[in-house]
């Protein structure tokens, strides 16, 4: 395996105020880095993760106020999703955000975890996810076969009063530990037409292993497969959901995914890897130095954009754990040109991390209260 799981995922956000505000403040978050995007210095570029940055507990955003909307479709991501251990924690936050008046789905039983949905300031659906049992209950050594889901358990034939009604008893006000999602990414779901052909580039090319064959519990009879780590780790999970080449495509924007980012060890496996790449007749980029991780970029069959990032060095190397986050740090090339970036940035205003026990995500800029949580969130 050359791909160790998920490094980080990047989308597109209009108000980076109102995105620290909900990330840290509501999420409980850490904002670990605040810069720019390298390739756009006058956009902020904000990453939000546990206390040191590490790789799938990443999630950053570009702030281009004057994107339009983005929307979810064939070669864009649907969801991406965040993990806690157990269903106590998933119901603690259910509670913890329908309190701040943010509308939740859920908790539905997946057969390999169970979660629950909402969407964040942006649009961007944010699924919470149990560690377990994993995406491979059921399954034995040997070939992935195709999966059915129980009847109960998919739209048409779930409860969904009965699931609608549960949540956790008392008022959640605080994160405690056991809710944490600072343990990072539990997967990302994206859009294919064809599935088999993904499963090419990230099977046989990028060589992550096959782990579930199964259908979109909300759509039953359309396939959704899942790759990862061969044991399926958490946190390692790259999944997609097959649609019609007919139904639209994907529209970058706000709300929506700019790119999703795999990890590799270490430079040497990163150059084996844009080889693969180049041999299969896939464009690649260039290596790009990204200061914390380097980086480069491809596609997947049906263009969604596709990150290769090295482990290292990691957000440690211009500000110490104590201060990540706190102050806008740029790149060595572009330092010289700080007195002009920074006075065209909106200055944030950053909180002291951890936020556990104050005052449980009320009074955030902007923040636009009941959000929308139509029909298209399930899928995994």
């Amino acid at each position: 395996m050359s791909i160790l799981g998920l490094h980080h995922v990047t989308l597109v956000a209009a108000n980076a105020q109102r995105t620290v505000d909900f990330y840290t403040r509501v999420l409980g978050l850490r904002l670990v880095k605040t810069t720019v995007n390298f390739d756009d210095p006058g956009s902020y570029h904000l990453y939000f993760a546990d206390e040191t940055g590490g790789a799938g507990t990443v999630i950053t955003f570009f702030e281009w106020p004057r994107a339009p909307r983005g929307r979810t479709g064939i070669g864009g991501t649907h969801h991406i999703a965040l993990r806690v251990p157990d269903q106590d924690a998933l119901l603690r936050w259910k509670r913890r955000l329908s309190d701040l008046g943010i509308r939740v789905r859920g908790p539905w039983n997946r057969q390999y975890f169970t979660s629950i949905y909402f969407r964040d300031p942006d649009g961007v659906i944010i699924e919470i996810a149990t560690d377990g049992p994993g995406l491979l209950f059921n399954e034995h050594a040997g070939e992935i076969p195709q999966r059915i889901p129980p009847a109960e358990l998919v739209a048409g034939g779930r409860d969904e009063a009965a699931i609608a009604a549960i949540t956790w008893p008392e008022p959640v006000p605080t994160i405690d530990p056991a809710m944490s999602l600072t343990r990072g990414m539990h997967h990302i779901t994206a859009m294919t037409s064809d599935i088999e052909i993904t499963d090419q580039f990230l099977g046989q090319i990028l060589g992550m292993a096959l782990v579930k064959k199964t259908e979109n519990f909300d759509d039953p009879g359309t396939r959704h497969w899942s790759w990862g780590t061969a044991d399926a780790r958490p946190g390692s999970l790259v999944t997609y959901l097959e649609r019609p080449a007919t139904e639209r495509r994907s529209h970058m924007g706000t709300g929506q995914t700019h790119h999703y980012a795999l990890a590799v060890a270490n430079e040497s496996v990163h150059l084996e890897m844009r080889d693969r790449l180049l041999d299969a007749g896939i464009q690649v980029s260039p290596v790009l130095d990204r200061v914390y991780f380097k980086s480069i970029y491809t596609r997947d069959p049906d263009g969604h954009i596709v990150e290769l990032a090295t482990m290292g060095p990691g957000f440690l190397v211009d500000e110490p754990v104590a201060s990540t986050g706190s102050t806008l740090r740029l790149p060595p090339w572009l330092e010289e040109q700080r007195d002009r970036i920074a006075p065209a940035l909106t200055p944030l205003d950053r909180e002291p991390w951890p936020h556990d026990g104050h005052d449980a995500g009320q009074g955030m800029t902007g923040y636009p209260g009941r959000l929308p949580v139509p029909g298209d969130t399930g899928g995994a």
